[in-house]
């Protein structure tokens, strides 16, 4: 194994449902933060990690999580996008995807990202951030812990929301536990 193969995967953090998520707090876009010990959803906290403003597949995600949002809380889930974007091009985000509605955080770091146990990039393009997270979705209960994540290595394959919610419903309606910890 190459040194830089096993700088990576020592470096990476093992984050397990069942167990606490990593703190948050972070600014968010227009002002104000997010704090994820705070956060005190009727049954989920909804935390996606997007790219950036270079994402178009992020701004399809956030601009659907956007327009269904009053959905998402009337479930008990409530929603803040992740990034490791400036406090301008957050705001970017926030005005030129008309992003109004989910909270936009910001100034995410690397060594954040890897608590996270997130894939980390480096730019290959001028409109990329130098270092920026890869794509996860992961829900929160209210107690802290992580009940489901999904982490990506490339900007595609995201859980659908239909298919996400229908996910949740079951899970609920059933008492199901969280899996994967072990």
């Amino acid at each position: 194994m190459s040194t830089t193969a096993s700088t990576a995967t020592t470096t990476a953090a093992r984050v397990l449902p069942g167990r606490a998520a990593p703190e948050l707090d972070l600014p968010i876009a227009g002002g104000g933060r997010f704090r994820l010990s705070d956060s005190r959803p009727g049954l989920f906290t909804m935390v996606v990690f997007n790219r950036g403003l270079h994402c178009p597949i992020c701004r399809a995600q956030l601009s659907e999580l956007n327009r269904r949002i009053e959905e998402l809380a009337e479930r008990g889930i409530e929603i803040v996008s992740v990034s490791g974007e400036t406090a301008g091009r957050a705001e970017r985000i926030r005005t030129e995807w008309g992003i109004d509605r989910v909270p936009l955080a910001y100034a995410f770091t690397e060594p954040q990202m890897r608590a996270w146990g997130l894939f980390v990039s480096h730019a290959i393009k001028d409109d990329e951030l130098p270092v920026f997270n890869e794509p996860g979705l992961f829900l929160i209960r209210r107690d802290g812990t992580i009940y489901f994540e999904s982490i990506l290595s490339m900007p595609v394959g995201r859980p659908g929301l239909d298919d996400l919610l229908g996910g949740i419903a079951f899970w609920t309606e059933h008492d199901y536990p969280a899996r994967g910890g072990h």
